[in-house]
């Protein structure tokens, strides 16, 4: 029997190292219009965020929303959205992506309580389910599926 790796690997999937943090989440590397950052790893969170401190590093264009985020707690959280993003993880790419801002001031606050470095956003489900994703959680990598399908996903 194939190892996870090759089987994935056939199917068309690449792989990306997560780094477990001591507050135990996942970190990623990712690539918001062309500059790095790192992200935590939030298969809970229904959208990829980025904080509002990071508008101009990832040149953001923003917009007003009417939606209000929700996080364990149930304070509701003032967003902007950001559309038309190229979003980059390993070889996965996808473009003209929205975005939700949010302030992530509570989270790295907690992080770095926790000697964790702060992040400078989350990639969530909408991602996650746009790249077939499959994490591998002994191993430590996320498993993305590497299609070009009408744009989205480049190879």
């Amino acid at each position: 029997m194939k190892n996870l790796k090759d089987f994935l690997f056939n199917q068309g999937y690449f792989r990306v190292k997560l780094k477990k943090t001591v507050t135990n989440h996942f970190e990623i590397k990712v690539k918001i219009n062309k500059v790095k950052g790192r992200f935590i790893l939030d298969t809970g969170a229904s959208n990829s965020c980025v904080g509002f401190d990071e508008i101009e590093i990832f040149q953001l264009k923003t917009e007003e929303s009417e939606h209000k985020a929700s996080g364990a707690g149930s304070t509701e959280i003032d967003t902007l959205i950001s559309k038309k993003n190229n979003i980059k993880i390993g070889k996965f790419q996808l473009q003209k992506r929205p975005l939700i801002l949010i302030d992530l001031s509570h989270i790295n606050n907690a992080l770095v309580k926790q000697n964790a470095s702060p992040v400078k956003g989350i990639i969530g489900a909408d991602i996650l389910h746009k790249g077939k994703a499959i994490i591998d959680y002994n191993k430590k990598y996320l498993y993305l599926l590497n299609k070009n399908n009408k744009n989205e996903f480049i190879r």
